[in-house]
């Protein structure tokens, strides 16, 4: 007898596809074309909106499991931010019950701290609707459904991402204390094990790599891996700050990355001193090598790898 699939929301994301290459199942997607260069012909790509109730029925049709990494965060679909990781996630969860689904896997943030955004005046969407998520499983009953939360840290991407030329250029030149980061390869891995099994039913993760950094730090450790110089730049908010309040009534996107960017910076000091026991708690818990932030930047650049 085939054994039922897991079917992973958002399989074409940042993260997302690490996930699939991992479990190499079911994927729901609005582009199966588009899917299918991301995440290859391996997984089943099943087109369709995560906000349509017969693409969600369909899908959920047979299945064992489902992880939910789905995310709202570009320009396309920041205005519709609420309806996708908010409305359309309770509406799957529901879905997932009456489909008799065995378990849940829920993508989050590294930890959602409403009193940090309004100490900082941060207004940033997905904080409240990542935690309304988080608490709808959590008071879910011990007979409901069998859910996991992984709250992510930064992707190490962040790190390569601002690199311009020879300079890593850092908005406001980022928390002084450093911040966790993950490898989203470690990501796709610890999903794909945590998803096939069963006892680990209401426990919530940080997802850490196996320490923080400061942007100097990263710059200094990826040019030593690498061989390219690599120079640390902090370049001011104010800018993006009119720029974003300009563009505002009209896309919302560049208002809610320039609110992305504080909170980056007020990245609360004892979250990155709890770094080390987070990640034992990891290795602890799943079976996996953690990849650095020097192999990390071999394997997008020592070996050529471009695809991110």
């Amino acid at each position: 007898t085939p054994q039922k699939p897991v079917v992973v929301f958002g399989g074409t994301g940042h993260y997302g596809h690490y996930i699939v290459k991992s479990l190499l199942e079911k994927v729901l997607s609005r582009n199966a074309d588009r899917a299918r260069t991301i995440v290859g012909n391996k997984a089943e790509i099943m087109e369709g909106d995560l906000i349509d109730q017969s693409s969600i029925t369909k899908v959920l049709r047979g299945a064992r499991a489902i992880v939910i990494t789905v995310t709202a965060f570009h320009w396309k679909t920041i205005r519709h931010v609420e309806q996708i990781e908010r409305d359309a996630i309770l509406l799957l969860l529901d879905k997932a019950r009456t489909a008799g689904i065995s378990r849940v896997i829920y993508i989050s943030v590294y930890e959602v701290r409403l009193d940090l955004l309004k100490k900082h005046n941060i207004d940033l969407a997905i904080g409240p609707i990542k935690l309304e998520i988080e608490q709808t499983l959590m008071a879910s009953s011990s007979d409901d459904l069998n859910w996991t939360i992984l709250g992510m840290s930064p992707s190490m991407e962040m790190f390569f991402a601002m690199i311009r030329g020879d300079n890593m250029m850092v908005p406001g030149g980022g928390p002084p204390a450093g911040l966790p980061a993950v490898s989203p390869v470690d990501v796709g891995e610890i999903t794909a094990q945590a998803v096939l099994r069963d006892d680990l039913r209401g426990q919530r993760f940080r997802v850490t790599g196996p320490e923080a950094f400061t942007f100097s730090q990263a710059a200094a450790r990826i040019s030593e891996a690498t061989g390219r110089s690599i120079g640390f730049k902090e370049i001011p908010l104010w800018p993006i700050r009119i720029v974003a309040t300009i563009t505002r009534p009209f896309n919302p996107y560049l208002w809610q990355m320039f609110q992305s960017i504080k909170l980056l910076n007020a990245f609360p000091e004892d979250f990155v001193t709890d770094v080390p026991k987070d990640h034992e708690r990891l290795k602890e818990t799943f079976n996996y090598a953690s990849i650095t932030l020097e192999e990390e930047a071999k394997r997008r650049w020592g070996a050529g790898d471009a695809e991110d």
